[in-house]
Formats: C-alpha cells, structure tokens, sequence
C-alpha cells in the first residue's frame, strides 16, 4: 500500500484534508446518500425482504398475513443467466506502429490475465451488483507486486456502496470524470499495518480529542455510513476523557483520485509520431535510457494527470502522483441517463409491492370465511353457550339443539372476495414482466400447449428488452480491456516469460511466450511498449452451450456426406480427456507432430517391431538353406517328406523375406523421422529453458542488495 513520501507540515495537512472532505461531502449529498438508500432497497427486495417495518407491524397486530411473493429473484436470475451465456471474446487489431504479430501477443497475454484474474467471475459479481445494487457495479484494475518482481495485473470487484463517482459526470466513460472516490470504514490496527504506527497515533489523539469531522468521519458505536440508526451518542454527553468517548471503533478512510494540470515527460516515436507517457514512477535516468534503447525522442508537455490522495479525518496518509495513466475504477452502470444511473429493480418496486399485498389480501379474506359467525335467539340453544358456539361453530359434524318454539341458529354468509381483485394481481404480475422484460418463455413456465416457435419469438423479443444492459456491458468490457492494454504498455516493459493459454483450446496447456526479449541482432521480441492498438470485444456463446451446438451440427454433415474430421468431432464432444485423445487421432494421422515423449514411445515401438522382423527374416533364411542342402543331396526324398513342392516352398520363402526386408526399410526411415522431430523438438525445449535461465540470472544480477 502507498505510503506519503515526505511529512507534511501541520498547515498544509490541514489544507489538503479539509478540502479533500469538502470535495467528499459534495459527492456525497448529490446523489450518493439517495443511491445508497435506494440500493440497500433494492437488494433487499432481491433478497425476498419486502416489507416495510410499520406495515408488517400493523398487520400482525391485527392478525393478518404479510405475504412475500418474491418475483424479482427469478427475473433478475435470468438476466443473470443471459450474461453467463453471453462470454466477452477480446481481440486486439494493430493501429498505427502495431504489427498484426504483437496484436496477436496482447491478444494472448489477455487471455492469461483474464484467466489469471478469473475474470468470468469477477464479472459476473459486477454485472450482478449493476443489477440488483440500483445501476452500478464497478472493477478495480491496478498492478499488484506482492506475487511478482516485476507486478502483475490484478482485477477485482468493489462494493458499489463505497464508490462515489463525480457528481458533475455527464457520460458512464470514466476518462470523462474529473474525481471518483473509494470510502471505507478501517479500524485503527488496520490503518497501522497499511500506513504505520505515527498515521494511527495521530487518528487516535484527533478521535480522542473530540476534533474530527463529526459522526460520518469517526465511529464509535456500531453503526456505518448508509445505515438507517444514527450515531447520536457522538453528540450525547461525552466529553473528551471519558471510556465510552475513547472507544474507537472505525474511522472513514477516503481515497481520491482526481485530474490536476502538470507537465509530464513523453516518449515519442520517430518513426510514427506515436506519443506514450513515461510511467510516473520511472526517474529522468532510466526515461532517457529506455528512449535511447527504443530510439524514440522525449518530450514534455503540460497534460491533465491523476493525483492520488488517501485521507483519514485531518490526517493525510498519502498524496502523490499516480502511477497509471487514469483512475483504476471501471465502472459498469445497468442504464445511464445524462450522469444518473439506475438499475432493473427500481422501476420492480411497486408491482411487487402491489403484488404482495393483494395476495395477503386474499389470503385474509379466506381465513375469514372459515366461521363468519351465527344468528342466535337468546336462551335458544341447548347444552351449549354462544361463546361455545363461536368456538366450535366452524368444525365438522356439529350438531345444534335448540329449544322447541324458538328460532333456529342461522349461518352468517361468509364474505366473498371482491370481484376483480384476482385480476388485480395478475395485472400486477403482467407489469413486472413488462417493465423487465423477462416473460414467461424465458422464465420456462410456459404452457405445453404453446408451440415452440411461439416460444422462441417470445424468448427474442424478451431479449431485446434485456439488450440495453447487456450492450453497457459489452461497453464496460471495451473500457477494462484498453485498461489493460494501457497498464501492459506501461508496465511491462522489461524482459519477462509468461505462461499463455491457447486461445483456439484454453483447455489445452499453457505454453510459454517471450515477452521483450533482445536477440543478439538488437531485435526485440514480442516489443508491447510501440505502437497503438484498438481493441475488439465481441460476444461468444457460453463453451458447453456452443460445443453442444457445434457438435450436433458437425454430426449432421457428417452424416450428410461431409468430410468433418474426427478430431473435430472429438473437440466438440464432452468425452473427458478429449483433447489428448483429439491430439492422438492428429498425430496418427499425420496432422500434428507427436510430443518428445510420444515420438520416444513410437521409436522404441518401431525398434521393437524392427527387431521382431529381423528374427523373422533369419528363421526363414535359415528354413531356405535348410531346404537347398536337402534339396541338394536328394530331391527325390525331400519332396517323398514334404508336404509341398520343395521350389515352391522355397519361392514362397523368398517373397515372404523380400517382404519383410522393405518393410524394415520403412521402418528404419520412419524411426529416423521421429528421431529428427524429437531431437527438433528438445532443441526448442532447450532454447526456451536456457532463456528463461539467463532471464532469472539477469534479475538476480540487477536485484538490489
């Protein structure tokens, strides 16, 4: 965690902390006290917490149900299911100075962050968060060197309700932003182990002294910013001294991230004029060496840069320059309408409402006409009392006795319930649909009766409705990807290997690439910090739905007369270790080189097989001779002896070892084959070994002592 380089003096904290929780409480009173209520609503309704406090109070004081049919649970899980079966696939297409064989690197080494990062799932938080949290769902994209000399990309989702974005945004791309805010409550200990032992220390003496900025900035009971109790004890009668007015529980921690003007060094291209700036962190000496080593120029020039500033009430625990060239928060908004973003369950929130309390409505009304009551003539019953009557008056099999000439008990008519009230709540039903857009087709509860074209154009109209966020998502995948492109070019810069997944098979595995290697020409390998890029972001069908597809469709051609090869098939299948056994079928068909160990395998077969034909071939030999010395010495007694003709027995032998002699051949040609492919093979091996041995010496060799 960053760290204030330089300790400020008292005036100029004072200076930066107060404006800093002046920019805060304007982000926070236009708009994000409002979104947070309305989001805790939100993602209680999805919870099946639907109900307001008062109302369900009321209702069980007068015995009456309280009803929770939860309909935004199944249609906010659908949605859910679209994303998951809607997977990103991000290309890179070389610009101006790229080249098509770096495009295609990048194109790689996304992949392996992605997967890295397990980036399917983090998204599928994000989405998630922009639907069921109001609109908004948020990345965090930042280098991370805890596992990694040289720092790794790390991509992680953060809670929409501690992010406030800059009340002045017009548009959901975050380079358009002039600040975005990360709030978070952290106790003492935890600010100590980020920012050290004086920071806290000096928390403490402010929190102590009753010289914070009031109750959203110091917490001393457990209450947090966004619930709906207050912390009325801070103004209450402690005063500073007293236990309970110490007792410290958690202090607001704001992180800024806001553009300031300030001039910046630049490497520029000779070639292209392609301009990139110098990562923040780098000092003159090594800009200038790396310009030299690139043969680019270096400029300055005055540009809008991201400052960095982390407070705590009036201590700064960090301000400095950032090292990224933007904010580290890509954000992922359900709608966004002219700087205000709201989500699917907003507009839910009255038809659900109306739905729950018309089904308790009618569940009231059928609990009261179980025993709506009796007309009696006073004194007329027999054996029993009216308040026995109004006990058991409703159970089965009761019989009544009353007094001869007087009246007989009359059964009250039970209330109906109203007519039109079912029809209210399937009205209330109809609208969740329709403002959602998630019908019954695509909630499967169709009937059997409905044919399944009349399914599938229900299903493709609902989809349109849904498409708007699933389009701000394919957008939020275009920020983060030119994200990481950016932090690619700026930080992998040095010599490194990385293990990358196959793109065509990630099942496949990872295999090593090269990153800005020098070869003993000057040239460089796989150079990711020249040129531009445009980044390509598509949408691929979930694997097991398209390989399902996929492979009922190459059965069909199959069988329709075309030629699909059986690897194919294999790859499409969900046979477990397809592709080894797809690999196989290639290599014994000659589409694909067998590995070291398999050519190893195929030659010791080959040898075995060899040796086999060699004995053959002396047995016969040895069976000809035998036969031509017998022959020989009496023809006529060999052939009283043999079952056959001794000339053609022995012509028959010739063929047989003229057969296996060419066929030794081959087998000779074949093995010196393989020896050549595995002896290519462990070359390359031995080459990706031995420069991957010289980059550890060389980082070993330039580590700091």
């Amino acid at each position: 965690m960053m760290k204030s380089k330089k300790k400020l003096d008292p005036a100029k904290e004072e200076e930066i902390t107060r404006a800093q929780w002046a920019r805060y409480e304007r982000a926070r009173d236009n708009g994000h006290l409002d979104y947070v209520d309305m989001a805790l609503k939100c993602d209680e309704y999805y919870q099946g917490d639907q109900w307001d406090l008062d109302d369900q109070a009321a209702l069980e004081a007068e015995g009456r149900p309280a009803l929770t049919i939860n309909t935004i649970l199944p249609t906010i899980n659908t949605i859910l299911g679209e994303q998951s079966s809607r997977r990103a696939d991000v290309k890179f297409k070389p610009r101006r100075g790229g080249s098509d064989d770096v495009a295609h690197t990048l194109t790689k080494l996304y992949m392996q962050i992605a997967d890295n990062n397990k980036l399917d799932w983090v998204e599928q938080q994000v989405f998630s968060d922009g639907l069921i949290m109001d609109g908004r769902g948020y990345f965090d994209v930042r280098m991370d060197f805890s596992d990694h000399v040289e720092g790794e990309i790390r991509i992680t989702a953060k809670d929409p309700l501690d992010i406030l974005i800059d009340p002045d945004a017009k548009d959901a791309d975050p380079k358009t932003w002039n600040e975005v805010f990360e709030s978070k409550w952290m106790t003492l200990d935890e600010i100590e182990e980020l920012y050290g032992k004086d920071k806290s220390n000096q928390l403490l003496f402010v929190a102590e002294n009753g010289m914070s900025f009031g109750p959203d900035s110091v917490e001393y009971q457990e209450t947090r910013f966004g619930d709906t109790e207050t912390n009325d004890d801070y103004f209450g009668a402690g005063v500073p001294g007293d236990e309970e007015y110490r007792n410290v529980k958690a202090l607001r921690v704001i992180e800024r991230q806001h553009k300031k003007l300030t001039r910046a060094a630049f490497f520029v291209d000779r070639t292209t004029g392609d301009q990139r700036e110098c990562p923040s962190q780098w000092g003159e000496a090594k800009c200038k060496k790396f310009a030299k080593k690139y043969d680019m120029e270096l400029i300055t020039k005055v540009i809008r840069r991201v400052r960095w500033t982390v407070t705590c009430d009036q201590v700064v625990l960090h301000d400095d320059w950032s090292p990224y060239n933007d904010f580290t928060i890509v954000p992922f908004f359900c709608y966004f309408r002219r700087g205000r973003p709201f989500g699917v369950i907003r507009n839910l929130l009255s038809p659900q409402e109306q739905l729950n309390k018309i089904a308790s409505q009618e569940l009231h009304i059928v609990n009261t006409t179980a025993n709506s009551g009796w007309m009696v003539e006073a004194g007329s019953l027999v054996g029993m009392t009216a308040d026995d009557l109004e006990e058991h008056g409703a159970e089965t099999g009761l019989v009544l006795e009353y007094a001869r000439g007087t009246s007989p008990p009359q059964k009250i008519g039970a209330n109906q319930i109203p007519t039109g009230l079912d029809r209210i709540g399937q009205k209330a039903q109809a609208n969740i649909q329709s403002i959602s857009g998630i019908n019954d087709s695509m909630l499967g509860t169709d009937s059997a009766e409905v044919s399944g074209v009349a399914i599938q154009a229900k299903q493709n109209r609902g989809a349109i409705m849904i498409q708007v966020p699933l389009d701000n998502l394919r957008k939020t995948r275009q920020y983060l990807a030119e994200k990481i492109l950016n932090l690619v070019q700026t930080f992998y810069t040095e010599e490194r290997v990385i293990q990358v997944t196959n793109e065509e098979d990630p099942m496949q595995p990872r295999e090593p690439m090269m990153l800005n290697a020098s070869t003993p020409e000057g040239d460089i390998i796989n150079n990711l910090t020249i040129g531009e890029y445009d980044v390509i972001v598509s949408s691929a069908p979930a694997r097991d739905s398209f390989d399902e597809t996929q492979f009922a469709e190459a059965l069909s051609l199959r069988q329709a007369g075309v030629a699909i090869p059986d690897d194919a098939i294999i790859q499409y299948s969900h046979l477990l270790r397809k592709e080894e056994l797809a690999k196989r079928i290639r290599v014994m068909t000659g589409q694909e080189p067998p590995s070291p160990e398999q050519a190893q395998v195929m030659q010791q077969q080959q040898m075995l097989a060899m040796q086999n034909l060699q004995l053959e071939t002396m047995k016969l030999q040895a069976e000809v001779e035998k036969l031509q010395t017998e022959a020989a010495i009496n023809v006529a007694k060999v052939q009283e002896v043999a079952e056959v003709n001794p000339q053609v027995r022995m012509a028959e032998l010739q063929a047989k070892i003229q057969m296996n002699q060419e066929q030794l051949a081959l087998r000779r040609e074949l093995s010196s084959e393989s020896n050549q492919i595995r002896q290519g093979q462990s070359e390359t091996s031995a080459a990706t070994k031995i420069a991957t041995t010289a980059m550890q010496q060389s980082r070993t060799q330039n580590k700091p002592q």
